[in-house]
């Protein structure tokens, strides 16, 4: 079989809360709890079913992001010995080192921005932000880092979460291919799919995506935008660290929001 990717470069981004089995503890996001561990686990395995798939398509490169926290969660040793890395912090941008040369970014383990009984939901931090809009559609966390992408040129072509995530994947990115993790019920609680069978789906989905990747476009973001933000606590707010182009503060809309225009650069 001829494979359209042959040759080609792509870009794993892998976060830990949208993995098949993994919840978190009650009242807390992901620390360092038994679920966390399995998570760590679980997340390697399923973006190394991604990379799987796109080297036996003939990719040349495939780089893993460690995108969790402080970006050194996963067993590095699970992947394809082909595979390079991405980790740690301190980078300033999302998709480091991205440019033209790749193919295509896929996405596993993502979780939703705050809906209601969505399974671990947040935007970049949980104990930060209520909300981010850009020009008064809510985004998250998937929407910002396509962004990064698209910016040069590389489509999101692959993505899996939990149902709500999902859907939120669909309604932006209507021709990238996906995969439900689970189904939530709450912010600590949802009905998984075996790890096993996950595995599987990841892998023949990335195959499909790979094959109608001549299909799938970036979704270029508008910029300068229109950045609102709305904080957990009303101290965060105060303290708001962005600046319009101007260097003016952003707008106080209330005590928990901020509002003002800015690029994709100026986010981190």
């Amino acid at each position: 079989m001829q494979s359209q990717i042959r040759g080609m470069k792509f870009y794993i981004a892998v976060d830990l809360e949208g993995v098949a089995c993994s919840v978190g503890i009650s009242g807390q996001g992901m620390g360092s709890d038994k679920n966390y561990q399995f998570a760590v686990k679980q997340a390697a395995r399923e973006a190394n079913a991604a990379a799987t798939a796109l080297y036996d398509l003939g990719a040349s490169e495939v780089w893993i992001w460690d995108a969790h926290g402080t970006g050194v969660n996963l067993d590095y040793d699970v992947f394809n010995n082909k595979c390079r890395f991405m980790l740690g912090s301190g980078s300033h941008t999302r998709f480091s080192m991205i440019d033209d040369s790749f193919g295509g970014i896929l996405f596993i383990g993502y979780h939703s921005y705050d809906e209601t009984n969505a399974t671990l939901a947040h935007t970049y931090s949980s104990l930060a932000y209520q909300y981010m809009k850009i020009d008064s559609h809510q985004v998250g966390e998937a929407h910002i880092d396509a962004a990064f992408a698209a910016r040069k040129g590389v489509p999101l072509i692959f993505a899996s979460g939990d149902d709500v995530f999902i859907s939120q994947i669909n309604e932006s990115f209507p021709d990238c291919r996906t995969v439900e993790t689970k189904k939530a019920l709450g912010w600590n609680c949802c009905i998984s799919k075996h790890p096993k069978a996950v595995l599987d789906e990841i892998y023949e989905k990335t195959i499909d995506a790979c094959n109608s990747i001549e299909m799938i476009k970036p979704i270029i973001m508008k910029e300068p935008f229109r950045l609102e933000v709305r904080y957990k606590r009303i101290e965060q707010a105060q303290s708001c660290a962005y600046r319009n182009p101007d260097m003016t503060e952003f707008e106080r809309v209330d005590a928990y929001t901020r509002r003002g225009i800015c690029r994709l650069d100026d986010l981190f």
